[in-house]
Formats: C-alpha cells, sequence, structure tokens
C-alpha cells in the first residue's frame, strides 16, 4: 500500500515569486500616481483662484460692505479680501484657501473689483506652475472675465 503525501501549501518560491510580482506592479504605479496627485493639485488651485474672482467681482457689483473686493494669490494661499489693496484689506473679511506651497506663482498676483461695476483694476495672466513644470495660466479681461 502505497501512501500518498499531502502537499497542501505554497512553496518558497511562489511566494517569493508574488512578493516580486506585487512589488513591481506597486513600483510602476507609484510615479503614476504621484504625477497624477500634482495635476490634480494644480487643477484643483486654478479652479479655487478662478471661483475666487468671480465671487470677488460678484461682491464688488453687490456693493457687499460698500466696499471694494480683491483676490490676491502667492504660494500656499490665494485670498479673497475686502479693500482697494491687500496691503490695505481689511482682514477680518479675509477668506483663505491653501493651495500646495511648491506651486510657483508668474504674473499678477492681486486683482481689485470696483464696487458695483465688477471692473478689475488690473487685467491679465497668472501662471500656476506644479513642481513637475505643468502650467495653467489665468486671464482676466477687461471686463473681468477669467479664463483659463
Amino acid at each position: 500500500m502505497k501512501r500518498r503525501l499531502n502537499n497542501a501549501g505554497f512553496t518558497l518560491i511562489e511566494v517569493l515569486l508574488s512578493i516580486a510580482i506585487i512589488t513591481l506592479i506597486t513600483g510602476m504605479g507609484i510615479p503614476v500616481y504621484r504625477t497624477f496627485q500634482i495635476r490634480n493639485d494644480l487643477d484643483i488651485a486654478t479652479n479655487t483662484f478662478t471661483q475666487s474672482i468671480r465671487r470677488a467681482q460678484i461682491l464688488a457689483q453687490n456693493m457687499e460692505n460698500d466696499s471694494q473686493w480683491g483676490v490676491y494669490i502667492e504660494a500656499g494661499s490665494i485670498i479673497l479680501f475686502q479693500g482697494s489693496s491687500y496691503a490695505t484689506r481689511d482682514a477680518d473679511y479675509d477668506e483663505a484657501f491653501t493651495t500646495p506651497d511648491n506651486m510657483i506663482i508668474t504674473g499678477n498676483s492681486e486683482y481689485i473689483f470696483e464696487k458695483l461695476t465688477g471692473e478689475p483694476n488690473t487685467t491679465g495672466d497668472t501662471t500656476l506652475t506644479s513642481i513637475d513644470l505643468e502650467t495653467r495660466t489665468v486671464t482676466l479681461n477687461e471686463k473681468g472675465t477669467a479664463n483659463y
């Protein structure tokens, strides 16, 4: 009578091969995820900046608190403020939004809107650049329309 051995389980080679495949898949996925995250951060910052511009214009047109309204952008933050300039603003009315600190901001950093008309004092471009050197440019025209 011959006995059969019951070989249940995995061999060491099978376990090592499974670990190697999982490591390879993870190694290929991390750079893709990082690129996706950086692009997503850039898109969110661009949308937040554009929405802040639109909100400042609406607040100025509605003569909220009988004042001008504006937007200031710098690395790490976007600030919607009340006043004729960022330096002389009433900080009690600030609405601050955070952005990634490693984003580079070039071009105009401050836009002020006239009360009642909502027309901007400054027009032009603001460019947001990610650490991967991908850019988004927001353009504000003389009517206060922001395009990107």
